[in-house]
């Protein structure tokens, strides 16, 4: 393994350096060349938010019964239930199937909101262990709730958020569920933590109009300004969705130095509507909320969605804003394939993902995953599937 490497010429003449897994005018003498004359360089994708925990689901999850009717019951019969079925085994098969798929579709980066409240000690150093052994960039948290065990089950969900150790490749946050899952307590503490460790929040705020509502009841404008007015919103905070809020809702959370991450596709899937509002600040990048991670798959689904809701958005910035959000935490260049920037490259050769570098680490080669056998991942994941839906059945 090489952390510096030099990449091309491509076809359009285009040539990149690594050193020390970083983007360099130039590479040191010997360094590795990665020679793609038929191929094209571009940035790795990052993906603004996600949840790993879901990564088993594609693979035969039961559907609720009775059906959700909405977007609460979407959670309370399928999310809720898969979260609190996951254990150590089944979270790192699930984790080591959904990096490797991120990977093989040029996905460099993963934003992680993690939850199983069955397995909060330790769930952390299970994910930053995968996202070392496949070799994917992540930001990672625990998503604190109360939502099963009360107060103590949100400071557990802190305390680990304060177990991340910072490497080449991982960093942390501190999450919270969702404002309408949480005390007033809970978000003071979770400001405040955030301050302590120097990181940021990453949060689902406005998802649904639910979250509006009980925000209302407790006395806030909204969930937004819950979080503002219990100090908890922080430099470079992550909020998830926003379907539901104003564009000068928006355009505040901009001036507090927040970022949004749009969803398409989940909030499409879910019915909660398309957040348009998000275009009043230009700290928007792009997540999946747990889906499949290629990227190139949602900004599809972004400009479809766009068109159709009369919302001028140019998915490829969206998509590049990931970058910037992503670059503050680990002291990197904010600028894609500039000097300073992660040396996080993919190569496409006709139109397909060939080569992928994380941090000068060449993860894929010629198409095929170099760090594990994604065969064998995509079998252990499906075992595991079903050692899940067992458990499940039994909660």
């Amino acid at each position: 393994m090489s952390a510096s490497l030099l990449i091309g010429p491509d076809r359009t003449g285009k040539r990149v350096a690594i050193a020390d897994g970083v983007i360099a005018e130039s590479a040191p003498e010997g360094t590795p060349v990665l020679a793609c004359a038929d191929g094209v360089i571009s940035s790795g994708a990052v993906c603004a938010h996600t949840h790993i925990y879901s990564a088993l689901a594609p693979y035969g999850m039961p559907a609720a019964s009775p059906p959700p009717e909405d977007f609460l019951q979407i959670l309370e019969r399928v999310w809720w239930q898969l979260d609190r079925a996951i254990d150590a085994d089944t979270l790192r098969a699930g984790a080591r199937d959904y990096v490797a798929k991120a990977l093989l579709a040029g996905t460099t980066t993963l934003v992680d909101h993690h939850e199983s409240p069955n397995l909060i000690e330790g769930s952390l150093k299970i994910l930053a262990e995968v996202c070392e052994e496949i070799g994917v960039r992540a930001l990672l948290c625990f998503g604190a709730t109360e939502r099963n065990f009360g107060r103590d089950e949100a400071r557990r969900g802190l305390a680990e958020c304060r177990t991340i150790k910072p490497s080449p490749l991982v960093r942390g946050l501190v999450g919270l569920h969702a404002s309408f899952t949480v005390s007033d307590e809970t978000i003071r503490e979770a400001g405040d933590l955030a301050r302590d460790l120097g990181t940021a929040l990453h949060v689902h705020v406005a998802e649904d109009f639910s979250d509006v509502a009980d925000a209302q009841k407790r006395g806030f404008v909204g969930p937004l300004e819950r979080l503002i007015d219990l100090g908890a919103v922080v430099p470079n905070s992550i909020f998830a969705h926003g379907v539901h809020l104003s564009p000068d809702q928006v355009r505040r959370a901009k001036e507090l130095g927040a970022w949004f991450v749009q969803n398409p596709r989940s909030n499409e899937g879910n019915r909660v509507g398309y957040a348009k509002s998000l275009s009043a600040s230009p700290k928007v990048a792009l997540g999946v909320d747990g889906w499949d991670p290629d990227m190139s798959i949602e900004k599809t689904a972004l400009s479809r969605l766009a068109a159709a809701n009369g919302d001028a958005v140019d998915a490829d910035a969206r998509l590049a804003a990931g970058h910037a959000m992503v670059a503050a935490h680990f002291g990197l260049a904010e600028t894609p394939m500039a000097p300073g920037a992660a040396g996080d490259v993919v190569l496409r050769r006709n139109g397909a993902v060939s080569d992928v570098i994380v941090a000068g680490r060449h993860v894929v080669k010629d198409g095929r995953l170099v760090t594990g056998d994604a065969a064998v991942i995509g079998d252990d994941a499906r075992r595991a599937a079903a050692r899940l839906w067992e458990r499940m059945a039994t909660l």
